[in-house]
């Protein structure tokens, strides 16, 4: 059910742009015809918006059990993500910031005797204790994000030399 606000911002959108916003926030893989429903357009409609999408390396098309489906592509996604680090944030703040995530992880390492997330999921059995058992859940969360974030923001910093020397020589 939407709510009056969501019918006003979708109101605003054109069908473009509801299918765009739509397609950059999928989880999983998803049809045409499950994005032409969630952006109230036609199935034409959203196959014409995913396959522009798909040509701007901003989607994948995989075709599995007959259907053909539509993700982000996550490579491009990352590569997007790494140029915006590395425009909105000095090597500094980047170095900062990778020492931090690693400094978080070594602690919860130490703090729960586990060397992974999964690890830490897995001691919540020994527990009886609601509270503990969902600060180990959500810790755990914490750690698998950002273990998935210490690599985009090294890459960040191994290509900030490349990437400020290309920015100079376009400005």
């Amino acid at each position: 059910m939407t709510t009056d606000a969501t019918d006003n911002a979708r109101g605003s959108m054109t069908r473009g742009e509801r299918i765009r916003a739509a397609a950059r926030t999928l989880r999983s893989p998803r049809t045409a015809s499950w994005v032409a429903d969630e952006t109230e357009v036609s199935v034409k409609t959203a196959q014409k918006y995913l396959d522009q999408l798909v040509e701007d390396n901003v989607l994948r098309r995989i075709e599995q059990g007959g259907q053909t489906l539509y993700c982000v592509d996550q490579l491009m996604a990352t590569y997007r993500e790494i140029a915006t680090l590395q425009r909105e944030h000095d090597r500094e703040s980047l170095t900062d910031a990778l020492e931090s995530m690693r400094g978080k992880i070594t602690e919860r390492k130490a703090t729960y005797g586990v060397e992974t997330p999964g690890e830490l999921r897995g001691s919540i059995a020994d527990l009886e204790d609601a509270d503990e058992i969902a600060e180990r859940r959500e810790i755990a969360s914490e750690w698998e994000h950002l273990a998935d974030r210490i690599p985009v923001v090294q890459a960040a910093l191994n290509e900030y030399d490349w990437v400020d020397e290309r920015d100079s020589l376009l400005a």
